[in-house]
């Protein structure tokens, strides 16, 4: 018997690049020749609304960014945000591969993310035919690593939550769903997540 019924992926730091962490905040005041001290301490409040689903991209890009005239435009500044996603190097996307191909269990993102760019890397990185289900903060106005969220995936999934995987990057996420009762892994790496992978049966 396959271990699992459901295997849930982190994208951010563990197939993909993060879509809008600091790194990539740095990245894009610099090119813009913003004051990154000014927008990182504007970002915090906006951007948990916008990654729970609560407001949309230019309510959060107004908040930040165009909150006095700039010369370059929202249609710009969100076009080199998104150029910041990238396949993530030594990331778990070939295996998130084999365990679709494998058809054992269902796939899933459990993952914060706002939606214009949850959308956008989805498509771009071709992450939905792997995925049955995508519980991410901007769908279900939770983000991790509240407990509710965790809780809210198990109402949805509707299975016992030790037939559950979690991969995650970060250490307090994982410790989170384990405070659920699902079963998480640290994501280190492709190859350590391989070699943990098949010491349970799942590869």
């Amino acid at each position: 018997m396959f271990p699992f019924d459901v295997i849930l992926f982190d994208v951010g730091g563990v197939l993909l690049t993060n879509g809008w962490d600091h790194r990539e905040r740095a990245l894009t005041a610099e090119y813009f020749h913003l004051d990154l001290a000014e927008l990182e301490a504007r970002h915090p409040v906006p951007y948990t609304a916008w990654e729970s689903g609560a407001i949309p991209l230019k309510a959060y890009l107004d908040a930040v960014v165009f909150y006095q005239p700039r010369n370059f435009s929202q249609d710009d500044f969100y076009g080199f945000m998104l150029n910041q996603s990238k396949l993530l190097p030594d990331g778990a996307l070939r295996i998130v591969e084999e365990l679709a191909a494998s058809h054992q269990c269902m796939l899933g993102a459990l993952n914060n993310e706002a939606r214009e760019t949850n959308e956008f890397r989805f498509e771009s990185f071709g992450l939905r035919p792997y995925f049955s289900v995508a519980l991410s903060s901007c769908y279900l106005g939770l983000r991790k690593p509240d407990p509710a969220m965790y809780q809210r995936a198990l109402d949805i999934l509707g299975r016992p939550a030790e037939r559950i995987l979690f991969i995650d990057d970060r250490v307090e996420n994982v410790a989170a769903a384990e405070g659920k009762g699902i079963q998480a892994i640290w994501f280190e790496g492709a190859e350590a997540l391989r070699s943990r992978l098949v010491s349970i049966g799942v590869l």
